[in-house]
């Protein structure tokens, strides 16, 4: 049996969470599984039960840094490389390491240099920027040393994108290592045919919206994009799935704008229900504002797909790629609230077109984009299954 070590040394990254990143997490742990893969995970944050699949996993705690100021965590995230290493020497060996690329680890990667086995680095995002613009970043030069050391010794590099890829190629120690893997589905959990979490009286139509209520998730547009459309067709509803520190706010514009009767907040919900809460609807939105670095691979955009509602997304980065418009999706302009709500009452007054675009979008992933092709992806990098690498 092939035996593999899965580091994530992150503790933002609840592996066993609802978070996009801890889905992400899980469904590649539950792909690899599947094709008998023995999974040793080691990880800074295992905090609750493991979902469906994941029971019988071995986990590896790695330390948690202190509660102190930045720079003392900082430097103890990058002490604890140390013990990642002891770690893996303790109960190796293994047939490849795969780590989640974070802030200041690299001892995974040089690990399995050391070990002679392959070493593959997932990367999500390029995390110093990220940490130096929207948090606090003290030892920028350390970041950036620790991110040469694990790209360095890393066999190869899988990118969620290909703007995630340029970014990488700005790194020599990078160069000629990166492949992109963007995010996926697992098609069972988007069976046909599923029960509405809400559903609606005959002729109304919904509109839904899935994530974090975070400001680059572009749902102040959403709001003012259904509010047009709401002038027009009073039968409409929209379903805000999820919840964050937007939350408030997002509130107050619904009520600034009489919304309250035709909004419905559902707030956190668990992954498993997400799919309920899709076929609750006609129309599925990613309406991202204006970025200039939109380097993501959204997660909701493949689920809304596999969920074969008809997706309105902003074009922007890897979503231009991913949706041909009048295909399988529309795409609008990032941020202009008149376009959005345009093609919302495009796809209102013409079911056929609905339907089109959400079997189109289902067939897309589903031929293009599961999990178990990303795993057959990371397998065939390690040289364990005959598989063609995206890039």
């Amino acid at each position: 049996m092939k035996r593999i070590a899965y580091v994530s040394a992150d503790l933002g990254v609840p592996i066993f969470g609802q978070k996009g990143c801890s889905i992400h997490a899980q469904e590649v742990l539950r792909a690899l599984i599947g094709r008998g893969v023995r999974v040793e995970l080691f990880t800074a944050n295992a905090d609750g039960e493991p979902p469906a699949g994941l029971e019988t996993i071995a986990v590896h705690p790695l330390p948690r840094p202190p509660k102190a100021d930045r720079a003392a965590r900082e430097q103890a995230a990058l002490a604890a490389n140390e013990t990642l290493c002891a770690k893996l020497m303790d109960s190796g060996p293994f047939s490849f390491v795969y780590e989640r690329y974070s802030l200041w680890s690299y001892a995974a990667m040089e690990y399995a240099r050391t070990a002679r086995v392959p070493g593959l680095l997932e990367v999500n995002a390029p995390l110093i920027e990220e940490q130096a613009e929207y948090r606090v970043l003290v030892d920028r030069a350390a970041a950036e040393q620790a991110a040469r050391r694990a790209f360095g010794a890393a066999t190869h590099l899988l990118a969620v994108s290909e703007e995630v890829a340029a970014y990488l190629d700005r790194f020599p120690e990078a160069r000629k290592k990166i492949h992109v893997a963007p995010n996926g589905v697992r098609p069972e959990r988007f069976p046909e045919n599923i029960r509405p979490a809400l559903p609606t009286a005959r002729g109304v139509f919904t509109v839904c919206f899935v994530g974090t209520l975070k400001a680059w998730h572009g749902v102040s547009t959403l709001v003012d994009a259904f509010a047009r459309l709401h002038a027009r067709d009073p039968l409409t509803r929209l379903l805000i799935v999820g919840h964050g520190p937007e939350r408030e706010k997002i509130t107050a514009e619904v009520t600034a704008c009489g919304l309250q009767a035709a909004v419905h907040f559902t707030g956190a919900v668990a992954p498993e229900s997400v799919p309920a809460w899709l076929a609750s609807s006609d129309v599925a939105v990613a309406p991202y504002p204006r970025l200039a670095n939109f380097y993501f691979s959204p997660l909701k955009v493949y689920e809304y797909m596999a969920a074969a509602r008809a997706v309105v997304a902003s074009r922007l980065g890897q979503l231009g790629n991913l949706i041909e418009s009048g295909v399988n999706g529309l795409l609008v302009p990032p941020g202009d609230a008149a376009a959005l709500a345009a093609a919302l009452d495009q796809l209102r007054t013409d079911p056929g077109l609905r339907r089109r675009l959400g079997q189109a979008a289902r067939a897309t992933v589903l031929r293009d984009h599961t999990w178990d092709a990303v795993v057959r992806c990371i397998l065939g990098l390690a040289g364990l299954e005959p598989a063609k690498p995206r890039r």
